[in-house]
């Protein structure tokens, strides 16, 4: 499927080398202000070229608004972006049109469709997320404007190397989205090491959302957390999603992980946020894990199309790491599946307005033991 949103959704459309890609979004409501301009800065931060530790296609990323917004705001009819490709190098791809890279999804097109674009990856290639990013500026804005709701995002893990401290103000001001200026240095150090060797590392992206009210999210089949899960890991090279505590709650007693609510607020975030599928009006919480990225110039034996045993080389132009662009795609996603959400809670809900007692967020930052 290339659509994803119930009350609002999303299309994506377009491959890596194409002429173009683009995305529609459907069902936005009426009077959001937005212009080409307001893409740049998100755009930007996915965009590769950015640093020397990240693939070196330089696009252009100029979004084209085709449908959806008149005088400089939304209709209520669908909302039709465009980006043009720019700087496709497809020759690069030539020698390996017939084969099958390890950890690639050569194969497994192959045996959906019996044919794929071998050109950067065709359909499967991170250049799809481009759109996602750019309808992800939309619902940020929409959620902000509406809700108060702020999404943001960092890299929390480069390899096995953590943050040693946290200030959000300077995830923007460095390549890696880190979270820690005094550690910038030695990432550098360590991404310049790895990509003369010609391997390649995972990843750890956080996202959060500040803001949320509570009762966002289904019982059952729509739950939020079930659905930014699933959101989560339609992102290329994603491995793992935890919500809140995830996989460190396995070694957690119930004592401690149950957050506790006092009149003055909840006691922790364990849960991130969400409870039986619906917000807790606390911070939500989403942790991504990106697998090492696939595309290596290391030589490995493999198969092409007629099952012969050959030898490998992906050449071209690839991140060593994938993880490190990928903070605003995840901050997108998580955007994209709260303003649904919200459109869908409004439309079963809004009449049931505030419900007492509304317990204070509390210890909802994520710099507090959750």
């Amino acid at each position: 499927m290339n659509t994803f949103g119930h009350l609002l959704r999303v299309t994506t459309f377009g491959e890596s080398h194409g002429p173009a890609i683009g995305c529609v979004v459907d069902g936005c409501p009426p009077g959001i202000a937005i212009a080409p301009a307001d893409f740049a800065h998100d755009l930007k931060r996915r965009a590769t070229g950015n640093s020397r530790h990240v693939s070196q296609r330089h696009e252009a990323d100029e979004v084209e608004i085709l449908s959806g917004v008149y005088e400089g705001v939304t209709t209520g009819a669908p909302v039709a972006l465009l980006i043009r490709n720019t700087d496709q190098r497809s020759k690069d791809y030539d020698a390996i049109a017939r084969q099958f890279r390890p950890g690639h999804a050569d194969y497994t097109y192959w045996q959906k469709y019996g044919t794929r674009d071998p050109r950067g990856g065709g359909r499967s290639s991170a250049r799809e997320t481009t759109m996602r990013v750019a309808a992800g500026v939309i619902a940020k804005k929409w959620l902000a404007d509406r809700h108060g709701v702020r999404v943001r995002g960092w890299l929390s893990q480069l390899g096995d190397v953590v943050p040693a401290g946290f200030d959000a103000g300077v995830v923007d001001t460095n390549p890696f989205f880190w979270p820690h200026a005094p550690q910038v240095d030695a990432l550098e150090r360590y991404m310049d090491a790895l990509r003369k060797s010609g391997d390649s590392v995972g990843a750890r992206v956080t996202v959060v959302a500040d803001g949320v009210p509570p009762g966002w999210g289904e019982p059952i089949y729509g739950k939020l957390d079930g659905e930014l899960a699933a959101a989560m890991m339609s992102i290329n090279a994603v491995k793992g999603v935890e919500i809140g505590d995830g996989f460190a709650s396995v070694a957690q007693h119930g004592s401690l992980h149950r957050d506790v609510m006092t009149p003055a607020g909840f006691q922790s975030n364990h849960a991130g946020g969400i409870l039986g599928g619906i917000s807790t009006g606390q911070q939500v919480l989403v942790s991504v894990a990106f697998k090492p990225t696939s595309s290596l110039r290391l030589p490995v034996a493999g198969v092409d199309v007629d099952g012969n045993v050959v030898d490998i080389v992906t050449t071209g132009r690839h991140d060593p790491c994938v993880g490190i662009r990928a903070t605003p795609i995840c901050e997108a996603m998580l955007a994209l599946v709260l303003m649904d959400q919200a459109l869908r809670h409004r439309a079963q809900c809004g009449d049931v307005g505030d419900v007492s007692p509304r317990v204070p967020a509390g210890l909802a930052d994520f710099g507090d033991k959750r």
